[in-house]
Order: structure tokens, then sequence, then C-alpha cells
């Protein structure tokens, strides 16, 4: 991989999820996504067992997104409580 950033695209759910939050925690979600695409190690990101989605946490947030390798793309999938993010 090369040093360059990803790009941030969010689902429909991904995006209503991150604008019902209150303003600071929104902003150290996005804050934190941004390090995420700036290729920023100490970011701890989790692959989901049996599953092609990631998560990383914020806080007591579960941010759970996909990669797109061959277009650089980070897709939030959905932004939900700790106790909410692993439901099916």
């Amino acid at each position: 991989m090369t040093g360059e950033p990803w790009r941030i695209g969010f689902t429909r759910r991904g995006r209503k999820d991150l604008d019902r939050l209150d303003p600071p925690v929104r902003r150290r979600v996005y804050a934190t996504l941004l390090r995420l695409a700036a290729n920023d190690p100490k970011i701890e990101e989790r692959r989901l067992t049996g599953s092609d989605e990631w998560r990383i946490r914020v806080g007591d947030r579960r941010v759970r997104f996909t990669r797109d390798v061959d277009a650089r793309l980070i897709v939030v999938q959905r932004v939900l409580p700790r106790g909410r993010a692993y439901d099916r």
C-alpha cells in the first residue's frame, strides 16, 4: 500500500447514525475516521468474525465499515453504541 490517504464514504444508514450523534461525539467519530483514512498506525481496527466488515472504537461507539481496496474507499456502514454494534 502507498501512503496515499483513503476516501471516506457512507451508506445511508451510516450517515443517518452519524447525524443522530451529539455534535461533540460526531466530531470525535469524524476525526477518528480521518485518522483511519490517513493510515494512522495508532487506530486499532479489527475485522469482524465471519464478515468482510471492520470496526474501530470511538469512546462507547463502534464504527463498522468496509473497504474497497481498488478504489481506496472506506465505506461506513453503521455508527452504533457498543451494546448494539454487533446485533444482526
